[in-house]
């Protein structure tokens, strides 16, 4: 008998020498005497059926001296089995096992900050299931692989075995957790365009501070640090350095400090500009004259990879659209290192006919099937074209349910055919929040908000949402479904009342009942097609204090009004109920870098209202807002230009509503009070003496323009969310186009003729400020100290301005 130990190979190997010490299995009538012989003879199985061991050995052919070492092998692999020994017995073999242990039940101890049913996933190792010992020793290394991720590289993970009656075992893995292992400092050497502070802010990675406690990127992730390295060679690519690398990258250990110091060289290279810029076509039918017009860059411009790529995706999609669908564009770049430019022909030719066999989704546990399917602009059938998964790549990890979107190719059942693997993982996609702030309009305001982002795992947006405040109250509920019928429009519908009482700008309140209907249609990724449809019903009311009319006689008339504190004949006018029913359309164009913190960029929104399909308001409305955003060479400092503008005009025989014209304020002109400049009634007037409540009226017309340049504050960690900013702001409101005059009743009711005495000034309002900026954890907060530089004498100012939101 001859016990088989040591590795597997050798002990196979061992097993088959004595097994063959007779005769040779290879030797001619040797399988068949063993055969006859009566075969295998299992012994010391327990649990394990004998014929499962025996189907290791005669369950592949005959029985050769390769059947028996790959049988052996097998049987180990199982796990099992701990020890397995072949000996010969007379004209067959016998197979005597060890059965490995069963595991009663797999428990964690010691550890806190990931939970159990985390580690449970990542282990191999289950209840019920054999006794393995080189698996729990992986179990145990994959364990501390998963608390390093997290920062923990001082974990221990001890494996410990409690025997139980019948052959069954408790696994205990005891963990110490350790303190977090945090990256102290990270330093660049090689690096002369750009500073480390610049190269730190493409990082997702940071270094730890006072402010460790609140986040959790200064932990040392090795997968998280090679996504880093690929932000930077990005950011150098887009900014001109064509030929950057990243020649090393090392992270070393402090044990004194626990604390690691990351050590990253560069190599920038030159700075390129581009050179000649054009488009080169090899596909019959397909002009290149017809595809320039698609090219981001131009002659003269910083290199940029991004623009590239921008190119190349906007001609391959006009190119699958006119039905050239394995028409491929592959940009050449042709160095000048004399002049620093590279210029790039952008090559039409015929790619292969390589055809989508399938797309799999796997992965998705909630978000359907559907929702992953419509992300792409090509199906089961259509013609293969790399450009189009990339988008589809994109558009997913753009929608936010995922935690991981990844798309890979395997070839399909013949050569021109390919499945495309989609493998996603879901995310939680719910939201509730309470928030709260303050406003200088408003007061304090609160809310309390539930949503939904993935209603349902439709991919359907769901909000539901109470407001309340000092002089504000409301509630507003949204549906959107970002696929209407199948097709790639938007579809919404809102529900929303506001109730807003008088406050140091206005002298009436008011509430508001309504709702809409919209849609979005996409005409390319920077431009979009907005309609809506509003149904709403505003209830203006005048508190007792602004209603009163005293009226003093005097001879000859007329009358002279005498109360001081009366609303505005505008708002008499339009006190009561107003039903409107509005219509509009809106162009949007959007290729910000980042929406919520732009640094480069443009958005702008030009709308069009009209208001007059039944209903009591009529009127037509334009309106414009661009903001553009760029870098301005220095370190971290964003530039910002915005304009605006707006014309509304009533039709019909009705005068404009003061509700429907234009405030002036500081959305405006920074500096001012809410509703502060524009067309005012002062109440005095050849007619009558006295003063009303200096109530602002609004203008049909308005424009202005703000610039603004945003930076970091010296010696505060980016984390904080603080950042500086200096304005300059510029615009006017003017055109009042409401009531003249309106008769009310006075005393013993008698009724009485009150006018409106606009002063109205086209005169440009002006200010400079600086500004405070807080992304902070709560909610974006601003605090904005303006100067005015010219107004009229009647406009209300205001020194300092806070508003914003907190989310808890």
């Amino acid at each position: 008998m001859v016990r088989v130990v040591g590795r597997l190979a050798l002990a196979s190997s061992v097993a088959i020498g004595a097994i063959t010490a007779g005769a040779p299995l290879g030797a001619p009538g040797a399988t068949k005497a063993f055969a006859q012989s009566g075969g295998i003879t299992v012994r010391g199985n327990q649990r394990v059926d004998a014929e499962t061991v025996r189907s290791y050995f005669t369950g592949r052919g005959p029985l050769t001296q390769a059947t028996i070492d790959e049988g052996i092998r097998g049987l180990y692999a199982s796990g099992l089995f701990s020890d397995v020994r072949v000996a010969r017995a007379g004209g067959g073999i016998v197979v005597t096992v060890s059965e490995n242990q069963v595991l009663n039940r797999v428990a964690f101890e010691g550890n806190s900050k990931i939970k159990d049913s985390v580690l449970e996933s990542e282990t191999q190792s289950k209840p019920r299931g054999p006794f393995n010992p080189a698996v729990v020793q992986a179990d145990a290394q994959r364990i501390q692989d998963i608390y390093r991720r997290s920062g923990r590289y001082e974990v221990t993970v001890s494996p410990k075995t409690i025997d139980q009656p019948s052959g069954r075992v408790d696994l205990v893995f005891e963990i110490n957790e350790g303190e977090k292992t945090k990256i102290s400092s990270i330093n660049f050497e090689g690096n002369d365009a750009f500073s480390d502070g610049t190269l730190r802010d493409q990082m997702t990675t940071t270094e730890s501070n006072w402010l460790s406690w609140l986040k959790t990127s200064d932990v040392y992730d090795p997968d998280r640090v090679n996504a880093d390295l690929e932000l930077l060679r990005k950011f150098y690519l887009n900014h001109g350095y064509a030929d950057f690398r990243v020649v090393s990258a090392n992270a070393a250990l402090d044990q004194g400090t626990n604390a690691f110091t990351l050590n990253i060289a560069v190599e920038e290279g030159q700075k390129y500009r581009f050179g000649a810029v054009d488009v080169e076509s090899s596909v019959p039918d397909v002009d290149a004259a017809t595809l320039r017009g698609k090219i981001k860059s131009s002659s003269g411009s910083t290199y940029s990879a991004q623009d590239i790529d921008k190119s190349v995706e906007a001609m391959s999609l006009d190119l699958a659209s006119r039905g050239y669908a394995f028409a491929q564009v592959r940009p050449r770049g042709d160095r000048n290192m004399s002049d620093q430019t590279i210029g790039v022909t952008y090559v039409v030719e015929e790619g292969a006919r390589v055809y989508v066999e399938r797309i799999n989704v796997r992965g998705n546990t909630r978000t359907r099937d559907y929702v992953v399917r419509r992300e792409f602009d090509i199906g089961e059938g259509d013609a293969y074209n790399q450009i189009f998964i990339d988008r589809a790549e994109r558009r997913l990890k753009a929608l936010g349910f995922f935690k991981n979107v990844k798309i890979s190719t395997e070839p399909g059942s013949s050569p021109d055919r390919v499945i495309v693997n989609v493998d996603v993982e879901d995310q939680a996609t719910g939201e509730f929040s309470v928030a709260g702030g303050y406003s200088s309009q408003d007061g304090m305001i609160g809310e309390v908000a539930l949503g939904e982002r993935n209603f349902l795992g439709r991919g359907q947006y769901a909000r539901i949402a109470a407001q309340f405040g000092q002089n504000v109250s409301g509630f507003d509920f949204s549906f959107t479904e970002p696929y209407f019928l199948g097709s790639r429009v938007s579809a919404g519908v809102d529900a929303y009342v506001k109730q807003r009482d008088e406050t140091d700008y206005t002298s009436y309140e008011l509430d508001t009942y309504g709702g809409g209907l919209r849609f979005g249609l996409p005409i390319t990724e920077e431009f979009t097609l907005g309609t809506r449809y509003q149904l709403y019903q505003q209830d203006l009311k005048i508190p007792s204090e602004f209603s009163r009319i005293t009226v003093k006689t005097s001879n000859p008339p007329p009358a002279r009004v005498a109360n001081d504190d009366r609303a505005s004949a505008a708002i008499f006018e339009a006190e009561g109920k107003t039903m409107t029913s509005l219509a509009g359309l809106s162009l949007i164009y959007n290729d910000l870098d980042n929406p919520q913190a732009p640094t480069l960029g443009t958005y702008a929104e030009l709308k069009g209202d009209v208001a007059g399909l039944g209903g009591d308001a009529k009127f037509f409305r334009t309106t414009f807002d661009g903001r553009y955003y760029h870098p301005l060479g220095w370190e971290n400092i964003i530039g910002m230009l915005r304009v605006q503008g707006g014309h509304v005009v009533a039709f019909g025989s009705d005068d404009l509503r003061i509700l429907d014209h234009f405030p002036g304020g500081p959305d405006l002109v920074r500096g001012f009070e809410p509703q502060g400049f524009g067309p005012r009634d002062v109440g005095t007037s050849k007619l009558f003496r006295g003063s009303p409540n200096d109530d602002p009226l609004g203008g049909t017309t308005y424009f202005g323009g703000s610039a603004e340049m945003q930076f970091p504050i010296f010696g505060l960690p980016k984390e904080i969310g603080l950042k500086g900013a200096l304005f300059a702001d510029a615009g006017t409101v003017f055109n009042y186009e409401g009531v003249d005059s309106i008769t009310v009743d006075g005393r013993l009711g008698n009724p009485r003729e009150l006018y409106v005495n606009a002063k109205d000034s086209k005169k440009i309002r002006s200010s400079v400020g600086a500004s405070l900026l807080w992304n902070s954890p709560l909610g974006p907060i601003r605090f904005d100290f303006a100067k005015v530089l010219s107004k009229e004498k009647y406009d209300e100012t205001q020194l300092f301005r806070f508003s914003g939101g907190t989310r808890f």
